[in-house]
Order: C-alpha cells, then structure tokens, then sequence
C-alpha cells in the first residue's frame, strides 16, 4: 500500500467524507460550517484518493480539530493516527499549547492512545454522546 500524503484542502473537499462517514443521513450542503472558511482543512491521500479529512480551528494558542473522519474501508489501517499527528505537529509549529476536539464515545479510546487526556466534560448533540478530550502541547 502507498504512504499516506496529507495536505492543505479547501473546506468543499472535506464536505462528501465528512457526511459519508459521520452524518450519512444529512445532505451534502449541510455539511458546509460557518466557521469553515476561518479554519485550516487538511486531507489525507492513498493513491490520489481523498481518504480522510479534518478541519482545525485556531484561537490564539488553542487549537480546536473538528469534523475528523476517515473512509470506512480505510479505517483501521493508521491513516487517522498519522493525520492527527500531522495536526498536531502543524499546531506546535505554529505555536500551539493545547489541541482539544468533541471526542465521539467511539473515538475516546482512539484519542487516549494518542496522549489526549478527558476533560470530564460531556454532552449529547443530535443524539450522539461526546467528550472533550484535550492534548497540552510542548513547544519545538
């Protein structure tokens, strides 16, 4: 298998994966944030196809990820630990202290194998239950 190639996407490349893998019962232009074109979208490729996509969202030295998803048939295979390693780093070079998302219930032990800590903080949208994870960052 080829190696993963990441890289800075515009946020209309994120809309098909995102709805794909995490809201599959929505429609595409649903997809589309407010907050989308003040963010940094990023995506990963396996033989020129876009497999998984992330949007990052800077505040002063906090950096929140959103929208994290992975193609299904792709999963498994380390393409999401690699893009959020890859976001990580990005968040550190550009000078960040923490990186913090909304962990589904499903993703909070992918996170932890990561290094990101709980919160505590927990809640519910759309039916769907979340937890804040966050990742205090060491400067380069």
């Amino acid at each position: 298998m080829d190696s993963l190639h990441i890289e800075q996407i515009t946020p209309e490349l994120t809309w098909r994966l995102r709805r794909n893998e995490l809201y599959p019962n929505e429609t595409l232009p649903a997809m589309e944030m407010e907050e989308d074109q003040h963010g940094i979208h990023f995506g990963g490729f396996m033989d020129n196809k876009l497999v998984a996509v992330v949007s990052l969202f800077q505040n002063g030295t906090d950096f929140q990820f959103r929208k994290f998803a992975v193609a299904a048939d792709m999963q498994g295979k380390g393409i999401g630990r690699d893009l959020l390693q890859y976001i990580i780093d990005f968040a550190k070079a550009e000078g960040g202290t923490r990186i913090w998302c909304n962990a589904r219930d499903s993703a909070v032990g992918f996170y932890q194998k990561s290094g990101f800590n709980s919160t505590g903080e927990l809640f519910e949208r759309k039916g769907v239950n979340y937890e804040i994870m966050e990742k205090m960052l060491s400067k380069i």
